[in-house]
Order: structure tokens, then C-alpha cells, then sequence
């Protein structure tokens, strides 16, 4: 997987733009109904203002998933606008679990700002994340077509997230390592789920639902791949792109599948890799050093490789289901193979 390829993927540009406008007035509606402070700090999540409510240009999210479920509609014969309900819901729903998860995460940046409950506090930025979510689920409320793939990818959202923060109580390495299957469920449940309810949702509201499961599938698939991308990155990101410190994941000592991918090779890099991280409490040197390691064992290789193999999987289910689905495949590609 070349994951340094900014200039790739003009057309998939101007289609996810094409798919942003219309989604942020229905988005921006959405949010006015909120509490005039909830509505403050889901604007700032948005990027659509500073801390201090004024109104900012740039550093807006780049919507994927509202352009998945908009460009599912269209790929089954449908116009983008009829999907509009369903783009909103995902783009909430990913708005709240990114509130929750930088709060889990300890992380204090998202695109190269203040996370939010670092500009507005832990308990506010609970409360703005909740608020999203109702939203979603209302934008949904009497569509039975789409609605349970929403509800689906909530509780595997849920559950994918809870065993990714379960894994770091287990051991590197032993009768109770995490192994790369139990790694792949949990990506396909955090990460997964909701790009799945987006395609299935798009073409449920499209007017296709015979095909939403299968979609729904795609989606998972593809999120697992998405989710390895984002663990590479997450040790040898760039940070001017990524907007995370070098190494961050190696720092917390996640369970990532380079590490994991590492680890379940049999050489005298894994053997090291496994005793550096058994010790822990690692500094500067010793991150540096892990990252060499996991390269020299073979984990960045697998990591890529397994991604490329769910990516597969994922881009097969839209030749066999959406014989227009082009711009779909394209925008999927691109998903995986980015930047940041």
C-alpha cells in the first residue's frame, strides 16, 4: 500500500467536494437545533469555528462517509439528495465517536487543533458528543430501511472500541496475546461499522436494500483496512500530516497490527521487539528503537499486506453489487491509500 500519494485521486477531490456541499447545510440545520453551547462546541468539532464560536475557514473534515452513503445512492440509480439523511447521520455519529475517543485516547490534538474536550473540558465534550449522536439516530427515525444498519454499527462501534481498550491490559506476548483475528474484529467493529452503514445505508435509501447487507460487508472490510493504514501512520506518520507526534501509538503502547505482525514472526528483531516491550516505560530511544524493530521483523510489510488483502475483499463486493458504482470504488481506494 503506497501511503504517500498527495497527489492522487483529483477526480475522487471534486466528487468528496461535490458531496460536502450538499451535506453541510442539511449538517449545519442538524446542529442549529441543539443547545446553543452544544451547538458552539459541535461547530468547533466541525471545524467550523475557533473555541470561541467565531467563524473559521478550513480545517473541516474531509466527510468521506457521507460521500460513501451519497455515492452508494447514485451508484444504484438514485440522486445524492435522496441519501442526504443518511449522510448527515453517519458524519454525526463519526463527530461523536471522535469526541469520545480523543477523551479515551488522551489525546489532545484532532486536525492540528485542540481536541475538544481539551479546548472545552472532559464533561462538556461528553455531553456535545451525546448530543450528536441523538441527532443521529432522529435523522434516521422512520426510515426502516436504513436505520438498523445505524443501529448495528453503534453497538459494533461500541464493542470494537471496548476491546481495543481491552487489549491493553493484555500481555505482548503468551497464552493471552491479542492475535491478528482478534485484532481484525475489533477493527471491523470500531472502525468498520460505520463506513458499513454508510454504503449500506446509501443504497437502502437508494431505493437497492436487497444489496444493503452485502454493502454493509464491503464496509467493515474495507474499515479493516482503513483501521492497519491508520496504525502505520500512527508509528511513522509524518506528524506536519497526520497531526499526531511521531510514534504516538508506540508511545501508548498500543496493540497495533504492525506490532502485533511483528510479533508473530520468528526472528531475532521479534525476540528483541518482545523483550523491549515487556519491559516498558520506554523513552525517546527506545520508541525510535521499537519502530526499527518492528520494520526489521516484518511488521510494516504484513501490516500492508493484510491491508491490501481486506482492500480486496472490500473493492470485489462493489464490482459484483454496483456495476456503476466507479466513483464508489474510487473514493474507497483513495480511503485507504491517503495520507493522513
Amino acid at each position: 500500500m503506497d501511503g504517500n500519494i498527495p497527489g492522487a485521486f483529483p477526480s475522487g477531490v471534486a466528487v468528496v467536494t461535490r458531496c460536502r456541499r450538499l451535506l453541510e447545510p442539511a449538517l449545519r440545520d442538524a446542529i442549529s437545533t441543539l443547545h446553543p453551547w452544544a451547538a458552539r462546541m459541535a461547530a468547533f468539532s466541525m471545524g467550523w469555528s475557533d473555541v470561541d464560536g467565531r467563524p473559521r475557514e478550513g480545517g473541516v473534515g474531509k466527510s468521506l462517509r457521507p460521500a460513501i452513503v451519497m455515492l452508494s445512492a447514485e451508484a444504484v440509480g438514485a440522486t445524492a439528495d435522496s441519501a442526504l439523511p443518511g449522510a448527515v447521520a453517519v458524519e454525526l455519529v463519526h463527530a461523536f465517536s471522535l469526541a469520545h475517543d480523543d477523551i479515551i485516547d488522551r489525546d489532545e490534538l484532532r486536525r492540528h487543533r485542540a481536541a475538544l474536550w481539551k479546548a472545552y473540558g472532559v464533561g462538556p465534550a461528553l455531553l456535545a458528543g451525546d448530543a450528536l449522536l441523538a441527532l443521529a439516530v432522529g435523522q434516521l427515525a422512520g426510515r426502516p430501511a436504513a436505520m438498523p444498519y445505524l443501529s448495528a454499527a453503534l453497538l459494533e462501534l461500541v464493542q470494537g472500541q471496548t476491546a481495543d481498550m481491552a487489549f491493553e491490559q493484555r500481555p505482548w506476548r503468551g497464552p493471552d496475546e491479542v492475535t491478528i483475528d482478534e485484532y481484525a474484529e475489533m477493527a471491523a467493529g470500531k472502525t468498520g461499522s460505520l463506513i458499513g452503514a454508510a454504503a449500506a445505508i446509501g443504497v437502502a435509501l437508494g431505493g437497492a436494500p436487497e444489496i444493503a447487507d452485502r454493502m454493509w460487508q464491503m464496509g467493515r472490510d474495507l474499515g479493516v483496512a482503513f483501521q492497519i493504514v491508520d496504525d502505520v501512520l500512527g508509528i511513522w506518520g509524518d506528524p506536519q500530516i497526520t497531526g499526531k507526534p511521531v510514534y504516538s501509538d508506540l508511545w501508548r503502547e498500543k496493540k497495533t497490527l504492525p506490532v502485533l505482525a511483528a510479533l508473530a514472526s520468528d526472528g531475532t528483531a521479534a525476540r528483541e521487539l518482545s523483550a523491549l516491550l515487556a519491559a516498558g516505560d520506554m523513552d525517546e530511544d527506545s520508541v525510535r528503537h521499537a519502530a526499527r524493530l518492528v520494520e526489521e521483523a516484518g511488521g510494516r510489510a504484513g501490516a500492508e499486506a493484510l491491508a491490501a488483502r481486506y482492500m480486496s475483499s472490500a473493492l470485489g463486493v462493489i464490482d459484483e453489487c454496483l456495476p456503476d458504482g466507479g466513483q464508489l470504488r474510487e473514493l474507497c481506494t483513495w480511503l485507504v491509500n491517503r495520507v493522513s
